[in-house]
């Protein structure tokens, strides 16, 4: 479904991603793993419209999209769910909600989705006349994610959904995703430092070191090769 060939991307001068290759086949859960400053945002930002490339493709259902507006990318099916979650903090939480819906036409198909988002992340039905900006990171997060599903993507990015949360809702944003995917079968591309989180949930991981990929395989793989654990993630 999506395919990043020999991608390089700058901030200005400074070279930010070093030919990045890799796919994402559809219906899967694909992790970009790595610490801070490795990369990840970078190539979500690059494959969202966000940034242009300077060397590579991006190609989505065989299109080339890179340097396409985000607007036109939406369009085509890919959303995100930034970090920092860029909520509309002044609006209530049904209408964060609503703005996800507001290019739809499907009645039913709206309505589908949205009690799935609502039995995905409960809290939000009781949170649906507060203001996004009172909202705990935990629920902002949730908002966000659901707000992104509510698009109807083809492919959802997520970026560090794990970010700043208690374990606990760190396994309830995870076991969303992973009901995401096994429900509707949306083809996710995930951007996380919890390591044993995403490869519990992800199909295939990609881990990325000052942005370069360095190495690849199937989540049990990287799961149980201590040495990729302790080499590139941190671990001890």
């Amino acid at each position: 479904m999506l395919k990043v060939s020999d991608l390089q991307v700058n901030y200005g001068y400074i070279q930010a991603l070093f030919d990045i290759n890799l796919e994402v086949p559809e219906g899967n859960i694909i992790v970009l793993l790595g610490a801070n400053g490795a990369g990840k945002s970078t190539t979500l930002r690059t494959i969202s419209g966000l940034l242009r490339p300077r060397r590579g493709t991006v190609e989505f259902k065989g299109q080339s999209i890179g340097g396409v507006p985000p607007h036109k990318i939406v369009e085509l099916g890919i959303a995100m769910a930034p970090e920092g979650r860029e909520l509309f903090h002044n609006l209530t939480v049904r209408d964060n909600l609503v703005a996800g819906q507001y290019t739809r036409k499907n009645k039913a198909e709206k309505e589908e989705d949205w009690e799935r988002v609502i039995r995905w992340f409960p809290i939000l039905s009781e949170r649906m006349a507060q203001v996004a900006g009172t909202l705990s990171g935990g629920e902002q997060q949730m908002l966000t994610i659901g707000r992104a599903f509510l698009t109807h993507p083809i492919l959802l990015l997520l970026d560090e959904p794990s970010l700043g949360l208690s374990p606990l809702l760190v396994k309830n944003i995870f076991q969303a995703i992973s009901e995401m995917n096994r429900e509707t079968g949306l083809t996710i591309l995930l951007a996380e430092q919890n390591v044993r989180m995403a490869l519990s949930t992800a199909h295939y991981g990609y881990v990325l070191e000052l942005g370069r990929r360095t190495i690849e395989g199937e989540n049990r793989v990287l799961l149980e090769n201590n040495e990729i654990l302790r080499s590139y993630l941190g671990f001890s």
